[in-house]
């Protein structure tokens, strides 16, 4: 069940990261791999504190592509999360999955979308989704929170059922643009 939680007392909200590591719960995920990222905050912090699950920081995304590999040969299924940005580090990575048959779940925080104020972000962030294309990656993509639970359950079911690549591209609007005021 999809918790909500107030940001503010006018406005309701659901509790998408919530939804998402209910999702993976679900879908049997024990290992979650992740380089820290403000839009994966919420959901890290939650696979921390469940005991039923692994989670392990990267020094760089393509690492998790390793690790999803050797949690399949083991027995268990994994997720990577990661920033879009992430997604340039993993290129000659993503062809793993599909060339060795083994499932492949990538949750993608969306950067370089409309609002963005960090001109970094933004040529990967645009180049994602193609990029995964490429590289045999399938995607689906979650905009509204109340969908998170469906989209991600999903998701995986495709990734485990066809052993296969699938990236869910979570939007830029859904987990909010980063501001970079000056604080003085």
């Amino acid at each position: 069940m999809q918790r909500k939680t107030s940001k503010s007392s006018s406005a309701e909200v659901i509790d998408w990261p919530a939804a998402i590591h209910s999702a993976l719960k679900s879908q049997r995920v024990r290992q979650v791999s992740y380089v820290p990222d403000a839009g994966h905050k919420r959901l890290i912090e939650l696979c921390h504190s469940d005991r039923g699950m692994i989670a392990l920081p990267l020094t760089s995304e393509e690492e998790g592509i390793g690790l999803a590999a050797g949690a399949w040969l083991g027995g268990e299924r994994s997720a990577l999360l990661m920033q879009s940005s992430g997604v340039g580090n993993c290129v000659n990575a993503l062809t793993l999955a599909s060339n060795c048959g083994f499932p492949l779940l990538m949750l993608v925080t969306m950067r370089g979308e409309t609002g963005e104020r960090n001109p970094w972000q933004v040529p990967m962030g645009q180049a994602t989704p193609e990029a995964l294309r490429l590289a045999g990656v399938h995607t689906l993509r979650l905009e509204r929170a109340e969908e998170a639970s469906a989209v991600a359950n999903t998701a995986a079911k495709i990734a485990f059922e066809e052993q296969s690549a699938v990236a869910l591209l979570i939007s830029q609007q859904l987990i909010g643009v980063k501001s970079f005021e000056e604080k003085r």
